[in-house]
């Protein structure tokens, strides 16, 4: 039991040296967790840095990997190649001092993730593993109205949810209300997440504010993305920290959501924490993907399960 004014997550995290901070659903979700991971750097904390990718990493030299399924993302890796979030990030952290190296797994199964992953920790010895999630659909159990896009999401949390080894295992999601676009109603996430704490599976909430170091380097880090991945930057980092900045409503940073209107407000810049094996035991699906070698067999997995369920209706807000 933590008192009050201390953090659970950062508590949980105190006895740890070596931290792995890891993005689960792909695309820029790793700059959801760098406020996180600058502030366990700045608190000595050895921290590594991971992604789910989207990039093409198929296409890169042997020297580039570490083991199988497990790439090493430097400022210099494919400067060819115009969207690699990993790299854009690897040069930002250069420029700003931090260690530059962004470790990237390909979209796979669960089978392939998990190997990479233990691949990963036993590289750098790692004592706690921190997924993080750019929006909330991480926290759907599956009978839900809708489901957002969770396959690398939950191939993520089930490759990890299995390495016992690794004694502290956390999940973290930012930007409440993202996923809308994707179908997610977020009154039933308001519902899991009460669920989790009946469960002891919930470490509270904490902001990420502007006026802190950790808050105006991801601010920095978001305008850097935006600025070197112009033709596709990141939604979901560019509403965070729109939220982050004090915005509000329809707020408009890219092209890319013309014709949406957004509803950018403060609790996207809440990061809501979780113990990574009780939020893995609600997963009402987790068994059928467990077995995967191919992303596409966890899409499918998924879509057999959603057809043997009768989904809870969704619900609005009442005030």
């Amino acid at each position: 039991m933590t008192s009050l004014h201390t953090n659970p997550l950062l508590t949980r995290l105190a006895g740890s040296t070596r931290i792995l901070v890891a993005g689960a659903g792909g695309g820029f979700d790793i700059y959801s967790g760098l406020p996180l991971a600058l502030s366990l750097l700045h608190q000595d904390k050895e921290v590594h840095l991971a992604n789910l990718s989207f990039s093409a990493l198929a296409g890169l030299p042997p020297d580039d990997w570490a083991a199988e399924d497990l790439a090493v993302v430097t400022p210099e890796t494919a400067p060819h190649q115009s969207y690699f979030p990993e790299r854009t990030l690897a040069r930002w952290l250069r420029v700003h001092g931090y260690p530059d190296t962004v470790y990237a797994f390909p979209q796979t199964g669960v089978r392939p993730l998990r190997a990479a992953y233990r691949a990963l920790i036993e590289r750098h010895d790692i004592d706690a593993v921190v997924l993080v999630d750019g929006g909330t659909d991480i926290l759907l159990r599956g009978d839900e109205a809708g489901l957002g896009t969770p396959e690398e999401d939950l191939a993520s949390v089930a490759a990890l949810a299995a390495l016992d080894g690794v004694p502290d295992r956390f999940v973290v999601a930012v930007g409440f209300g993202v996923d809308a676009y994707h179908g997610v109603n977020h009154v039933q996430v308001l519902e899991n997440i009460a669920a989790l704490e009946r469960d002891g599976a919930y470490l509270g909430a904490f902001s990420i504010p502007r006026a802190t170091r950790e808050g105006a380097l991801y601010l920095d880090a978001v305008a850097h993305a935006q600025e070197h991945t112009p033709d596709h930057p990141s939604i979901v980092n560019g509403s965070i920290a729109a939220a982050v900045r004090g915005a509000f409503g329809d707020v408009r940073f890219t092209d890319r959501t013309r014709g949406s209107e957004l509803f950018v407000n403060p609790l996207m810049s809440l990061y809501f924490a979780f113990d990574l094996p009780g939020l893995a035991a609600r997963c009402l699906y987790l068994d059928r993907i467990e077995d995967t070698h191919l992303i596409r067999q966890v899409h499918s997995r998924i879509a057999e399960f959603r057809d043997s369920v009768v989904p809870r209706p969704p619900r609005t807000f009442p005030h």
